[in-house]
C-alpha cells in the first residue's frame, strides 16, 4: 500500500511539473490574431499631439494618409500583452458616423472581429447633445457590418468633456461642472445601445477623465494654470486631447476590448515612454483607466 500510494505521489508530481512547464510556455504565446477597425475623427487620429503620427507602420490606414493615432498605441500595448492584433483605422476630421456611413462605406464595409465607432464630440453638430443622429448612424453601420460578420464586436466610444465648450463657448454645457459633458455624451450612447441591441457597449473614456480630475491624477480647468503634480488632459486648444488624454483613451480601449488589466502594462511602458510622459503619470493613468474599467464591466 505504501509502495502504490509513493508512486501514486511520484505521478503526481511528475504531471504536475509537467502541467506547469506546458502553461508556461503556453502563457508566452500570443492569442489568436484578432482584427480590430477604429472608425472616428480626430479624436481617434490624435490630432494636435504626437500621437497623431506615433508609429503609422503599425496599423493600416484605410484613407493613406499615415495616421497612427490612438489604433498605434492599442497595437502597442497588444505587442507588449502577447496578443496579436491587426489594426486598421478609417478617420476623417470633424466628422461624424453619419458621414463615415455615407461616404466610407467602401473601406469600413468588411468582415471585422472588432469595431470601435467613435462619434462627434458633441454627437450633433447641429444640435449639441441630441443623440438622435448618433443612434441611428451607429445602427446603420452595425447593420452593415454584421451583415458581413453576424459575430463582429461593436463598440461605441463615449468620448470627453471639452473644456472650451464648459468655460468659455456657449454651449448647452456652458457655466456646468466639468464632467457633465461627458456624462451627456455617456447617456446618449445609452440611448443609442437601447436603440441598437447588437452594439455589444461602450467604452467609457469620457467616465475615465471625470475620474482623473476627481482623483487630483489630472486639473480640470486649463484656463486658470495647471496645478503642480496634475497634467492637462487636453491639447492647446483645449478640445482635442493632450499625449496624456490621447494616453488614457487609448489604454481604456484596450483595456475594454481585450479584458487585459491595463496596470499590468507598467510605469515603463513603451508608448508612455515615446510619448514622453513622467513615467509617474504613466502608472497614475494605468490606475485611472483600470479602475474606471473595473466599474464599469459587470
Amino acid at each position: 500500500m505504501q509502495r502504490q500510494e509513493a508512486a501514486d505521489v511520484k505521478a503526481w508530481r511528475r504531471w504536475s511539473v509537467a502541467l506547469t512547464a506546458f502553461l508556461a510556455g503556453t502563457a508566452a504565446l500570443p492569442v489568436r490574431a484578432e482584427t480590430i477597425l477604429f472608425v472616428g475623427n480626430s479624436f481617434t487620429f490624435g490630432a494636435h499631439s504626437p500621437v497623431m503620427r506615433y508609429r503609422p507602420d503599425l496599423v493600416r490606414d484605410l484613407n493613406n494618409e499615415g495616421i497612427g493615432g490612438v489604433p498605434a498605441l492599442f497595437k502597442t500595448f497588444a505587442e507588449e500583452a502577447g496578443q496579436n492584433w491587426t489594426v486598421s483605422l478609417e478617420t476623417s476630421p470633424g466628422k461624424d458616423l453619419a458621414f463615415h456611413y455615407e461616404q466610407k462605406r467602401r473601406e469600413i464595409d468588411g468582415r471585422w472581429d472588432v469595431v470601435i465607432l467613435q462619434d462627434y464630440s458633441t454627437l450633433d453638430a447641429q444640435r449639441p447633445g441630441d443623440p438622435t443622429r448618433h443612434a441611428e448612424a451607429a445602427g446603420l453601420i452595425a447593420s452593415m457590418l454584421r451583415r458581413a460578420n453576424p459575430r463582429v464586436r461593436i463598440e461605441l466610444v463615449t468620448t470627453w468633456s471639452r473644456a472650451d465648450l464648459t468655460y468659455r463657448t456657449p454651449s448647452p454645457w456652458r457655466g456646468k461642472p466639468i464632467d457633465a459633458m461627458a456624462d451627456d455624451l455617456a447617456a446618449g450612447n445609452a440611448y443609442a445601445l437601447r436603440r441598437n441591441p447588437e452594439i455589444a457597449g461602450a467604452i467609457p473614456v469620457g467616465q475615465a477623465w471625470n475620474r482623473a480630475w476627481r482623483d487630483r491624477v489630472a486639473d480640470p480647468n486649463p484656463y486658470d494654470g495647471i496645478a503642480y503634480g496634475q497634467v492637462d488632459l487636453w491639447t492647446w486648444d483645449q478640445y482635442h486631447a493632450s499625449a496624456a488624454g490621447y494616453y488614457l483613451e487609448a489604454l481604456v480601449v484596450f483595456g475594454k476590448v481585450t479584458g487585459y488589466d491595463v496596470r499590468r502594462l507598467g510605469e515603463q511602458e513603451r508608448a508612455g515612454r515615446d510619448l514622453g510622459l513622467d513615467p509617474r503619470v504613466v502608472g497614475r493613468l494605468q490606475a485611472i483607466a483600470q479602475a474606471e474599467l473595473t466599474q464599469a464591466i459587470p
